[in-house]
C-alpha cells in the first residue's frame, strides 16, 4: 500500500475506510471488516454519529490480534460547536473515549464554520458564531494543545480554501499537514492541490466516487452520476477494473489519500484492491476531461439566511 509521509517520519496509508453515511448497526461490521481485509486507515467524525460502534470495531479487531494500535491510522475531526480554544480538548477526549482510544494519528477542524456550543446543525441565524467572535486561529491554538498533551499526533483541517489554509500556515506555530476536500473527476481541485503541495500539506479526498448516498436535503435532482460516466467506465473497462476502482486510483496517482465509504464487504475489498489499478497518464488525462465541474456537498446549509457565511467565504 502506499503511504503518505507526515512528519515524526509517521506513514498514512493512503486508502482509507470513510464512515460518512454508515449507519449506526452497519458500521461495526464494515470496519472489522475492513480491518480484516487489510485497511490499516479509518476516517471517521463525531458528527457521523457512529464513533462508539467504530471504536468497539477497532477495540475487538485489536483483541482478536489482526492488527496492532501502532498498525494503524485513524483519523477524526473537531465539530462546529467546539471552536473555542477551551472547547477542542473536551470534545477531543469525548472522541478519544467513544473510539476507546489513547490518542488520534490525524485531528481535523472539521469547517472553517462555528457555532454555539451544543448545536450540532444550526435552525437560524443565532446558532452561528462568526469567525470574528471565533477565529480560526483561537481555534487552531486548541488543536496545538491537543498535540502538546500527546492526543494526537498530527493536526489539519477541512473544507479549507487555499487562502485560509496560507494564512493558518503563516500564523501557526505548529503547522497544519492535511486538508480534507471533495476531490473527484467532476472537482478536481488542481489549484488547491497545487497550493496545498506548495505549503506542505496532503490532500485527502472525499467522496472520491460521487455522493449519491448522502441525504435527500441536501441533494439536486438532477446530479451527475460520476460512477456511470461514459469515460469512466471506458477506462474501467480498457483495465478489466470497475468503475469505482478507476475513480480511486485516480486519486492515488495524483498523490491524494482516498477514503470512500462502504458497508459492504465485497466492495469493501475492491475499493482496497484500487491500490493494484495501474492508470496510464493518458488514462488520467482522460477522466480529467470529463466535466463540467460539479460540487456534490457545496455547503449551502451553512448559509442560509442570516448566516455570517456565503459559498464564497468558504470556497472563493
Amino acid at each position: 500500500m502506499k503511504t503518505l509521509n507526515f512528519s515524526h517520519n509517521d506513514k498514512m496509508p493512503i486508502i482509507g475506510l470513510g464512515t460518512w453515511k454508515s449507519k449506526p448497526g452497519e458500521v461495526y461490521k464494515a470496519v472489522l471488516t475492513a480491518l480484516k481485509t487489510g485497511y490499516r486507515h479509518i476516517d471517521c467524525a463525531p458528527i457521523y454519529g457512529n464513533e462508539k460502534e467504530v471504536g468497539n470495531a477497532i477495540r475487538d479487531a485489536i483483541k482478536a490480534g489482526v492488527l496492532t494500535r501502532k498498525e494503524l491510522w485513524v483519523t477524526s475531526k473537531l465539530w462546529n460547536d467546539a471552536h473555542r480554544k477551551d472547547d477542542v480538548i473536551p470534545a477531543l477526549r469525548k472522541t478519544l473515549s467513544d473510539l476507546q482510544l489513547d490518542y488520534l494519528d490525524l485531528f481535523l477542524v472539521h469547517w472553517p464554520v462555528a457555532l454555539q456550543p451544543g448545536v450540532m446543525f444550526p435552525k437560524g441565524s443565532d446558532d452561528f458564531l462568526s469567525l470574528s467572535e471565533v477565529p480560526v486561529a483561537e481555534t487552531w491554538q486548541g488543536m496545538e494543545a491537543a498535540v502538546d498533551q500527546g492526543l494526537v499526533r498530527h493536526i489539519g483541517v477541512s473544507n479549507f480554501k487555499l487562502e485560509r489554509v496560507k494564512h493558518l500556515v503563516e500564523n501557526s506555530r505548529i503547522k497544519p499537514e492535511m486538508n480534507q476536500v471533495e476531490l473527484h473527476p467532476f472537482l478536481p481541485q488542481d489549484e488547491l492541490l497545487k497550493g496545498c503541495k506548495e505549503l506542505g500539506l496532503h490532500l485527502t479526498a472525499y467522496s472520491p466516487l460521487g455522493s449519491k448516498d448522502r441525504s435527500s436535503a441536501i441533494k439536486k435532482d438532477d446530479e451527475p452520476l460520476l460512477l456511470e460516466h461514459p469515460a469512466v467506465k471506458k477506462v474501467a473497462e480498457k483495465r478489466d477494473c470497475t468503475p469505482g476502482q478507476v475513480l480511486i486510483s485516480w486519486a492515488v496517482h495524483r498523490g491524494t489519500a482516498v477514503i470512500p465509504k462502504s458497508t459492504n464487504a465485497g466492495r469493501i475489498a475492491e475499493n482496497l484492491n484500487a491500490a493494484k489499478v495501474e492508470l496510464s497518464v493518458e488514462d488520467i488525462q482522460f477522466i480529467a476531461q470529463i466535466g463540467p465541474e460539479y460540487r456534490f456537498v457545496d455547503g449551502s446549509f451553512w448559509a442560509m439566511e442570516g448566516s455570517p457565511y456565503t459559498l464564497s467565504d468558504l470556497w472563493g
